[in-house]
């Protein structure tokens, strides 16, 4: 598997992972998109919800966005998984858009590739969960094994890195392009119906956020 890093995929925004805790949504946390859209070319609407080649869950049909960006290897990703997912299915009616940002080393890369690599064959979820549902940090010859596991076809694997690189590290490019656009400083990071939250929710926040993105898309 090729590395990123020489294809213009250059994180140079990246700092500290940004936490919101209870009480901080009144703080200012969570903030209108569009007082962080700046760049017309890179956050369009199209670009940032509707990316054909991005991996979408939930209820594509849904009334409000969610747009996750994680990194494989983010321990805050991981910890917020299950807890999003639930608050997505509880729910019903949200549509999440999955980006890989893939900020914390090579590994993550790999990670990230692999994962949008098995979208060619239906099993992006399947690899996206295997390797988000880890406690330990991830390493090339275990995300293969995890793969392997979640029934993930490794040759056919190898070949669509192969056969779709260009396009996957492309997706990658736009990604980071959002991410940093959007003034993000580390995973995971969300945009909910039109508030950017840079951070970490718990499942009440969540619903909270989701709530007003409704009602602000009724105004």
């Amino acid at each position: 598997m090729s590395g990123f890093g020489n294809k213009g995929y250059r994180p140079t925004r990246r700092a500290a992972l940004t936490l919101i805790g209870a009480g901080a949504l009144a703080a200012g946390g969570v903030t209108s998109v569009l007082a962080a859209a700046n760049d017309d070319e890179v956050l369009t609407e199209a670009k940032v919800l509707r990316d054909p080649d991005t991996p979408v869950a939930g209820n594509p049909n849904g009334n409000v966005t969610i747009v996750e960006w994680s990194d494989y290897n983010c321990p805050y990703c991981r910890k917020l998984e299950p807890e999003l997912r639930q608050v997505v299915q509880d729910d019903g009616k949200v549509r999440l858009v999955m980006k890989d940002w893939p900020i914390l080393g090579p590994v993550s890369v790999t990670a990230a590739r692999t994962a949008l690599a098995a979208k060619f064959q239906d099993k992006y979820h399947q690899a996206h969960d295997a390797m988000m549902g880890v406690s330990s940090r991830l390493t090339e010859p275990r995300i293969n094994e995890l793969l392997a596991a979640a029934g993930v076809d490794m040759d056919r694997l190898k070949r669509d890195l192969t056969d779709h690189g260009s396009d996957i590290d492309a997706l990658l490019k736009r990604n980071n392009e959002q991410a940093e656009a959007f003034g993000f400083r580390g995973t995971p990071a969300f945009i909910v119906g039109k508030y950017r939250v840079p951070g970490v929710l718990s499942m009440a926040e969540f619903e909270q956020v989701i709530a007003d993105a409704r009602k602000a898309k009724m105004n």
